[in-house]
């Protein structure tokens, strides 16, 4: 956390900015016509330029506090600033969407690559009520990554992993180019 804090503290905005990028870039990719994104706290990549970006062609669905978990809400205005000094939607009460692509923040990544977070567990118990696995992205703007494996079975695993420093896609890492080159390949 501190490492995160620090990073937030000197550059988040350049930090937020590359990590966005990359993020569009996939989500470009593979195209998701729905979207799990994050509002996102001091220490976490800022994505929300994204939302303006991305709402006239998806759905962009975010996290609504429930408890100890988290139902989806869409993205829409007004926001109101609520626990953790997170903002949200307003409540919404509708059946629980196909997400197609679910982009989370991260605290840390492990050998796994499954999520270190806040130890809440509440994207955990929100990825387990999912019929289906979306493409999973963690962010984060300051690599904290380890090879031992410290989460459970049971913690959310990624396919991609983006920094500022660089782009995991289970577990091959690749520069901002080499990333590049490799996603045209695939179109």
């Amino acid at each position: 956390m501190k490492r995160l804090e620090k990073a937030a503290k000197s550059g988040k905005k350049r930090r937020s900015r590359i990590v966005a990028r990359r993020v569009e870039r996939i989500i470009e990719k593979y195209n998701p016509s729905s979207l799990l994104l994050y509002m996102p706290m001091e220490h976490e990549p800022d994505i929300r330029e994204l939302f303006r970006k991305l709402s006239r062609r998806r759905k962009i669905y975010v996290p609504f506090m429930e408890g100890e978990s988290f139902k989806v809400v869409q993205y829409r205005l007004p926001l109101r600033k609520k626990r953790f000094g997170i903002v949200e939607p307003n409540n919404s009460h509708f059946y629980l969407p196909k997400i197609e692509m679910a982009v989370v923040p991260v605290v840390g990544v492990d050998g796994k690559m499954r999520r270190i977070g806040f130890g809440k567990g509440m994207y955990d118990r929100f990825f387990a009520s999912l019929k289906r696995r979306p493409t999973t992205l963690f962010v984060q703007l300051f690599k904290c990554y380890t090879k031992e494996i410290v989460t459970d079975s049971f913690d959310i695993e990624a396919d991609y992993y983006i920094t500022p420093e660089d782009i995991t896609v289970r577990g091959k890492r690749y520069a901002d180019r080499d990333f590049d080159r490799r996603c045209r390949g695939n179109r």
